[in-house]
């Protein structure tokens, strides 16, 4: 179907694929637009990698139709496959080879000449931080640097699309950090991005929108802040300065609180919906002279959001 908008770099409309008696998806429609991250968020089984793999041409559909970059996956896979960069969860490298063995293997395999392999896998070791490593073979490698070979193997063929089925799973806080860092630079230079997460801060951290899955149904989509703003009211919280004032300070939230007033611990915390209400709620308690440790007003995390529109934790 030609008549698809090619102002997305990734558009997919009714996508299904059945495994035996499993509906996998049921009908799932994405539109990523160029150089932007798309979030594909959901539990485990919901479908993201089962979009992924068919939006790689590594899975046929059994209804509906994807385009990348313009061409029909399934009538033009070998087009596609030249735009597209895919790196997993599990890693794609040879554990045998070294970092640049790895980089010069897929440079071959892509076409390249060696000496443009050679020099393409230098440029990405450095870029990654991995030129120390690049003579170590790939199985001696810490997790974070298995990810950022993994991502740099992605890259040999400088996509234009690329997609990262839960790139960070397993992965420390710092490396996860890195592997971000990675991303946000590459979305710099144009690269669009479908991101498959159950991590719902990598998300918000990352993807400009968002489409929530579960049981390979769409259930949501929005960027991040229309997502938490479907929560509806904002948290405010207060963490009185003198233990002994709290029932006070309770009263004073109470009067601006959209919902039922908590103590948790030493906080007092109450939905606002009102935009005003942390202004008030500050001069109510100063004309009180009531003094306070901790005065925040937060939005929901995805996390609630997740909550609310599926029932279960992430």
């Amino acid at each position: 179907m030609s008549g698809m908008d090619t102002t997305y770099a990734i558009h997919a409309e009714g996508l299904v694929k059945r495994f035996g008696e499993t509906t996998a998806l049921d009908g799932v429609d994405l539109a990523v637009r160029p150089g932007t991250v798309l979030g594909l968020l959901g539990p485990n089984g919901a479908g993201k990698t089962t979009a992924v793999r068919i939006l790689a041409t590594l899975v046929r559909p059994d209804a509906g139709h994807a385009e990348v970059g313009g061409f029909d996956v399934a009538r033009r896979p070998h087009e596609v496959r030249g735009l597209i960069g895919l790196t997993g969860q599990y890693a794609s490298v040879d554990e045998t080879l070294t970092g640049t063995e790895n980089l010069l293997m897929i440079g071959r395999l892509l076409g390249l000449s060696r000496p443009a392999a050679r020099a393409r896998a230098a440029a990405l070791l450095e870029r990654f931080e991995l030129t120390a490593a690049a003579g170590r073979a790939a199985g001696k490698y810490s997790g974070g640097m298995r990810r950022r070979l993994d991502l740099a193997a992605s890259l040999v063929g400088d996509p234009r699309v690329l997609y990262l089925d839960e790139p960070t799973t397993g992965l420390d806080p710092r490396s996860r950090n890195e592997v971000w860092d990675i991303v946000r630079g590459l979305v710099a230079d144009g690269v669009t991005v479908l991101l498959t997460t159950q991590y719902l801060d990598e998300a918000d951290q990352l993807a400009g929108e968002i489409v929530v899955i579960d049981h390979g149904r769409v259930i949501a989509t929005g960027t991040p802040a229309d997502l938490k703003s479907r929560v509806g009211a904002q948290t405010v919280t207060v963490r009185p300065a003198v233990i002994d004032e709290t029932g006070r300070i309770r009263e004073a939230v109470g009067r601006v609180a959209a919902g039922p007033v908590d103590v948790s611990g030493d906080v007092v915390l109450a939905p606002v919906s009102d935009p005003g209400a942390l202004a008030k709620l500050v001069r109510d308690l100063d004309e009180q002279g009531l003094a306070v440790a901790e005065l925040a007003l937060r939005s929901p995390s995805l996390d609630e959001v997740f909550l609310s529109l599926t029932g279960a934790r992430a």
